[in-house]
């Protein structure tokens, strides 16, 4: 069986979706999230939007062979909230992503059920409005070269369709490229058995 190289993740902020449950108003949010930080930058900026509400819940997962993921219920009762609303990412086999789930309490308590419940169909919702995507999982590599072999370089990236993420030209040439998983083994193997030209993976 071959191994999986690609993963689904969001491809862009997801609108804000509206679920109420007795009085209570759970407003659903997904961005797209490559690091912890972005993930607290998002929040920060929830928590300035809606000042005035009770939790913000959240779960986030982040990576495609390694996986972090964090569940924080944000006051609810333990494993209410959180763990519902990562629940629907796994539901949804989705990754680099984090979900925020804003409560507004409406003054009618739903107990443990009704909050897993609630914050599960918002996650839902939220998902289900959400643009998903199936990227590949690539490995980087910088070919390193001096500029009288840059035609045989170049001919090789073009021929196998390669994607430049970046070169730096000067005493020494560096290509940064990009490489499907799958495909990583055998572009290594093509340059690395060329003279005067280094590979190596970043």
């Amino acid at each position: 069986m071959s191994e999986k190289d690609t993963y689904k993740t969001i491809a862009t902020p997801t609108e804000s979706i509206l679920f109420k449950e007795k009085n209570s108003k759970f407003f659903g949010y997904a961005f797209p999230v490559f690091d912890e930080d972005s993930v607290k930058t998002h929040i920060e900026a929830l928590k300035k939007e809606h000042h005035s509400a009770r939790h913000w819940c959240y779960a986030y997962q982040l990576g495609t062979e390694t996986i972090t993921y964090r569940a924080n219920d944000d006051g609810e009762p333990n494993n209410s909230a959180g763990l519902p609303i990562y629940g629907q990412i796994q539901s949804f086999e989705v990754t680099n992503i984090l979900i925020v789930v804003v409560r507004y309490f409406g003054g009618v308590k739903l107990g443990v059920g009704g909050l897993i419940s609630a914050y599960k169909t918002t996650a839902q919702l939220t998902l289900e409005a959400s643009k998903i995507v199936e990227k590949t999982i690539n490995i980087n590599f910088c070919i390193t070269f001096d500029y009288k072999n840059m035609n045989t370089v170049m001919r090789i990236i073009k021929e196998r369709n390669l994607e430049v993420v970046n070169q730096i030209l000067e005493l020494d040439c560096n290509i940064f490229i990009s490489v499907r998983k799958k495909d990583a083994e055998s572009v290594f193997e093509t340059f690395h058995r060329l003279f005067e030209i280094e590979i190596k993976e970043i």
